[in-house]
């Protein structure tokens, strides 16, 4: 009798543990989602690809309709899809044909680049 009364405590524990780290991964899910919402919303609509970085998370790459792009990292795969899916993002499968011809890079990142490539001076 006593070994199923602790077996029902710890069971009771894990089951509290994960409905805290459920409710921890929505808050972070909703604030993804509203950044998601802001990029979409100053370039004019974006899309998305999720990209898995191993123990690091799960990017978030983002490519507005005006070329624009950028990236947000959450934890999990999981946080990462629940965020898209909260801000109404459409997901590619992959970065690749006609979602990266949208791309629209800049001087900035020209000049980055090349200076890495080639041993130049870095954007100041």
């Amino acid at each position: 009798m006593a070994e199923t009364d602790g077996d029902t405590a710890d069971t009771s524990s894990d089951t509290s543990d994960t409905r805290q780290g459920h409710a921890r991964d929505e808050r972070r899910a909703a604030r993804l989602a509203k950044h998601i919402g802001a990029f979409a919303r100053k370039h004019g609509g974006a899309e998305g690809q999720l990209a898995y970085l191993g123990q690091a998370g799960t990017r978030i790459v983002l490519v507005g309709e005006d070329g624009g792009w950028g990236d947000l990292v959450a934890p999990s795969h999981g946080v990462a899809l629940s965020a898209a899916e909260k801000a109404g993002l459409t997901l590619h499968e992959s970065f690749d044909g006609e979602f990266a011809a949208k791309v629209r890079t800049g001087r900035y990142e020209w000049s980055r680049m090349a200076g890495i490539q080639v041993g130049g001076h870095g954007n100041r």
